[in-house]
């Protein structure tokens, strides 16, 4: 008669095996149980490429976050990317290579693949390839410079653009002009950048990885982070020695790449002020940048003082 572990593991397989089918029961099951993964997972990729969507449209997350007021759209990225990924784990294809091995159970071979590197860039790749992200203040400087900004990363000529748009070179010359000096302004010349490709299941010799079983690529990655360096240690100790409201306006301005205006709209929602005797509704840019550049000068100093100890 077959132990305990032998029938947990018998059933974890006829589970795989019945969802793969696409036994409705065993759908709902698995799906059940890939669920807690998902609304982790989709809550760390979302958040960690929000940009301004925080401060325009409702978060669809399981625990939302933001600052949009309560009349904007929803947010389109939450929910789709709780359906790529509930899609990727639980695909017929996926199901059926699940084998128990070292009597791993379902659950465990899924949480697996979904911590893995290249979960991640197969997400990153349905999110940035279906839609390229074109910043607020590029859209809002007339009604074709979005699809310019478009035409532009895709190296097009101006005639070919304008063929496209169905309008005059004239026009298309004067909105790229337009987009590169507002880029320029806003350090954002990067952002015209070409997308680049690179292949997870290559070498550099174009030869295909070979592989019995390819789900051996999914495979967690516990390499030493750089946060454990010793450079990432004293930042985060200079860190703590800052302000709420300076750490704030580091994270949303300069890692997270937000536009100055939704860092002022979310200042103003939550009440903060950034410079005595001026209330937050009364901030503006000009306040915001300066204090950005006082608050890096201030971050170097500290990180200075921990080198001179």
């Amino acid at each position: 008669m077959p132990d305990l572990a032998t029938r947990q593991t018998n059933s974890q397989l006829e589970l795989a095996a019945q969802a793969a089918r696409g036994d409705e029961s065993a759908r709902r099951e698995v799906n059940t149980l890939v669920a807690p993964i998902i609304d982790y997972q989709t809550s760390r990729f979302c958040k960690r490429f929000c940009k301004e969507n925080r401060s325009l449209y409702r978060c669809t997350l399981k625990s939302p976050w933001g600052s949009a007021p309560e009349d904007a759209s929803l947010c389109e990225w939450g929910n789709a990317s709780y359906g790529w990924m509930l899609d990727d784990l639980a695909s017929s294809a996926r199901l059926q290579k699940y084998q128990a091995r070292d009597d791993s159970s379902l659950y465990n071979y899924l949480f697996r693949i979904a911590n893995s590197l290249p979960f991640y860039e197969r997400w990153k790749d349905w999110r940035f390839g279906r839609k390229v992200h074109v910043p607020t203040y590029i859209r809002e400087l007339d009604p074709l410079a979005a699809r310019v900004f478009l035409e532009m990363r895709a190296s097009r000529s101006p005639a070919d653009m304008a063929q496209t748009l169905a309008t005059d070179t004239a026009t298309v010359e004067a909105l790229r002009h337009r987009i590169i000096s507002l880029l320029t302004r806003k350090h954002r010349l990067h952002l015209l950048n070409p997308e680049r490709t690179v292949s997870l299941t290559q070498r550099a010799d174009g030869d295909s990885v070979n592989s019995e079983d390819d789900t051996q690529l999914d495979i967690a990655s516990f390499d030493v982070a750089p946060e454990d360096t010793e450079q990432q240690q004293m930042l985060r100790r200079a860190w703590k020695q800052m302000t709420a409201v300076e750490q704030y306006v580091l994270e949303a301005l300069v890692i997270e790449n937000q536009d100055a205006e939704s860092v002022l709209v979310a200042l103003r929602k939550l009440g903060l002020g950034i410079k005595t005797g001026v209330a937050p509704e009364d901030t503006d840019r000009q306040q915001l940048y300066y204090l950005r550049r006082k608050t890096l000068a201030r971050l170097a100093e500290l990180m200075r003082a921990q080198e001179a100890a």
